[in-house]
């Protein structure tokens, strides 16, 4: 590997997954931010959107609860250092 390569690799690129329940359906308001739903942190997209889909799956009856990732990555570097991956 070249170090451009290898710092690529080296780069952790976090996705937060979490949810709640929204107050309408038409917005992205939570009802009560102290009932979140954290599922977790995952070091690629892959896997958190792996944990969305079962968080999601969970509650696919109720049309007001809603669960998201992420990208803490980009939070993290706003500028875009990263390789654009995700």
């Amino acid at each position: 590997m070249n170090g451009e390569t290898e710092a690529a690799a080296d780069q952790q690129l976090l996705h937060l997954v979490f949810g709640g329940r929204l107050e309408s359906t038409r917005g992205v308001r939570f009802e009560d931010l102290s009932a979140l739903d954290i599922v977790g942190i995952y070091p690629d997209y892959e896997s958190a959107h792996k944990a969305w889909q079962g968080a999601a799956f969970k509650s696919q009856d109720d049309a007001r609860m809603r669960y998201f990732i992420v990208h803490l990555h980009k939070l993290l570097d706003p500028d875009g250092d990263e390789d654009g991956a995700a």
